[in-house]
């Protein structure tokens, strides 16, 4: 059932706009890392292990001293010593480094893959107006690039931090053992460089946000000109799909380059305030006064461990950049993990099929102005069969949607067995409904399990041939060499518009439900088809609660009630004959379609 409402209506705003999202940098950074609480065994692990990889940095420093100590002294004696510390040396950073660097991927890949599977989840939650404001592209990208992101602010960004943070941390614990004068002297530099990161990193954090929107756009001009190919090349429209492309790829590559600048400019700078602080501990390194007592190796090893620690440092200025774009990935992410779910407040079961009633019924789509249903005031008897009757855009898909609650927030009543809606479970509820609409969903898999679909999947093959027989879908299965197994492709591409329908009304007659909805059940098919779907709808309609959409007389003549709406409200309703008799609209309707067999 299509909604009326358009994604331009109630397009949310974009990150820069006035009412996005302020949340700060870390706040949203530690919330990311909430993911990683249950994983503290790895987590600690990794911490270790990166604390023994900066330990052993430390080490070969002091190890250079030993060295220019003892051939200053002669001490050739201590060469054994010397060779097999050096080996001992590189082993401890090894087996560091190997714990460190598998402990925080197997963190981050387990924060990704729950993080993924929490935001697919809560798409499945998501009330029907979600998806009209925002497009497909959109939300793959979310679940592929975005993600993507996060696996670099999880991993790389901890791995980088934990490695160069506790390597630095080690060489300027050594630096302040040889000498904290000048130890002091090079911290001098720190909040210079803390300055040149704080700017670059919202510098980035933005980048990072429009590079994410424009993976979006891509993502949705690929995916619409690719399903909808034949429409494209019939109309002439690849010029046009085209330019929507590379525009799109265009502005992808605008913002990528922007945030390339921002990251080559930020680590020269750091570089050259590192090599400033350097060049200052050089020159007053020469100084008596701070020179001090310190050794020839002791002079040049800590001269060693201030030159090891610039590229620390240099790989800690990119860790801004990465988590900038994690954040600004999982921002996006949890927009949709706290977005409202369908609200679902029932707590009582259906446990029998009454009639259903919608007393002075209106509704507007969230986030629109227009209401497309106004004082609908109905009953759909048990067992019976209602036809809807109107123009596109009267409000018949609309207020079929609001019986399985697809739209929440109507006012007025909805009662079925004389409760409100909203107090039975919506599981309760839709377990008690079959639909088939125009648009046939299919999966990428066989014809039965396409029949025997979500909770009937456990169904036998006796039934589903049975379902599919009646449906008709057996007449064309049966040429297939796989037969009921054969593959139909990605929403089924390899079936015809009137088998993916058959199918469509095989797994609604599977399901056997005590209400069924048929909106354009019988659309795609031809008049010969249609005459036996429609004798199969007959038998499964039968001693159903059935509500019907559709333009064909055949299928609304024998409804037991037709209800004709124009503009969200009811014209009139009644029997076919009774309507015929009152000369009203549906009488208009039926004269000037009688030949064509159709109704607007």
């Amino acid at each position: 059932m299509q909604s009326n409402v358009t994604k331009n209506d109630v397009r949310k705003p974009k990150p820069d706009a006035p009412g996005a999202d302020t949340e700060s940098v870390w706040v949203l950074y530690r919330r990311l890392l909430t993911y990683a609480r249950p994983l503290w065994l790895a987590f600690m692990l990794s911490f270790i292990g990166f604390a023994i990889y900066g330990f052993g940095q430390a080490l070969s420093a002091k190890w250079l001293e030993m060295v220019v100590d003892t051939v200053q002294a002669n001490q050739y004696d201590q060469r054994w010593f010397l060779a097999l510390a050096v080996l001992g040396i590189f082993l401890v950073r090894g087996v560091g480094a190997f714990v460190g660097n598998y402990c925080i991927a197997y963190v981050g890949r387990e924060v990704i893959h729950t993080l993924r599977t929490d935001v697919f989840e809560r798409l499945l939650k998501l009330p029907s107006y979600y998806y009209t404001r925002n497009s497909s592209g959109e939300l793959l990208a979310k679940l592929t690039y975005n993600v993507e992101q996060v696996t670099g602010a999880v991993t790389n960004a901890l791995k980088t931090l934990f490695r160069e943070g506790l390597t630095v941390v080690g060489l300027l614990g050594y630096m302040l053992y040889l000498n904290w004068k000048l130890t002091l002297i090079f911290i001098a530099a720190g909040p210079l460089i803390a300055l040149v990161v704080s700017v670059a990193a919202k510098r980035m954090r933005r980048l990072s946000r429009h590079i994410q929107q424009s993976v979006g756009d891509i993502t949705e001009s690929a995916s619409e000109s690719i399903k909808g190919y034949q429409v494209v090349r019939i109309f002439g429209g690849e010029d046009a799909e085209k330019e929507r492309f590379r525009q799109a790829s265009l502005q992808n590559k605008r913002q990528y380059m922007k945030l390339v600048v921002t990251q080559s400019l930020n680590t020269p700078i750091i570089q050259l305030l590192v090599a400033l602080a350097l060049a200052a501990l050089l020159f007053l390194a020469m100084h008596p006064d701070v020179m001090g007592t310190l050794t020839t190796g002791g002079f040049v090893a800590f001269l060693t461990a201030a030159g090891m620690i610039t590229k620390p440092l240099r790989q800690l200025t990119n860790v801004i950049s990465i988590v900038q774009k994690g954040v600004a990935a999982s921002e996006s992410l949890f927009e949709v993990l706290d977005e409202p779910a369908e609200k679902d407040l029932g707590t009582r079961q259906v446990e029998r099929i009454g009639d259903i009633e919608f007393r002075h019924l209106g509704f507007t789509y969230p986030g629109t102005d227009k209401q497309v249903l106004q004082d609908v005031c109905l009953t759909l008897p048990r067992g019976k069969t209602v036809a809807l009757v109107g123009r596109s855009g009267s409000g018949k898909s609309t207020l079929a949607s609001l019986l399985p609650r697809f739209n929440d927030g109507w006012c007025g009543e909805l009662l079925l067995n004389g409760e409100p809606l909203q107090a039975f479970s919506l599981d309760s509820l839709r377990d008690q409904i079959a639909l088939v609409n125009q648009n046939v969903v299919l999966f990428n898999g066989t014809i039965a399990e396409n029949i025997a679909y979500g909770r009937m999947a456990g169904a036998s093959e006796a039934d589903i041939l049975a379902a599919a027989e009646a449906a008709h879908v057996t007449e064309f299965v049966n040429k297939m060499p796989d037969g009921i197994n054969t593959l139909v492709g990605e929403d089924g591409v390899m079936l015809s518009g009137g088998q993916r329908q058959r199918i469509a009304i095989a797994r609604a007659i599977l399901k056997d439900a005590p209400i069924l909805i048929l909106d354009e059940a019988t659309s795609a098919l031809d008049t010969e088809s249609e005459r036996h779907i429609q004798e199969a709808l007959e038998g499964v309609m039968r001693g159903r609660t059935t509500l019907v959409i559709a333009h064909r007389l055949s299928t609304i003549e024998k409804a037991d009630m037709i209800v004709v709406m124009e503009e969200g409200r009811i014209l009139e309703q009644g029997s076919h004959a009774e309507l015929l008799a009152h000369q009203g609209a549906y009488s208009r309707f039926h004269t000037l379609q009688a030949d064509t067999g159709m109704l607007p």
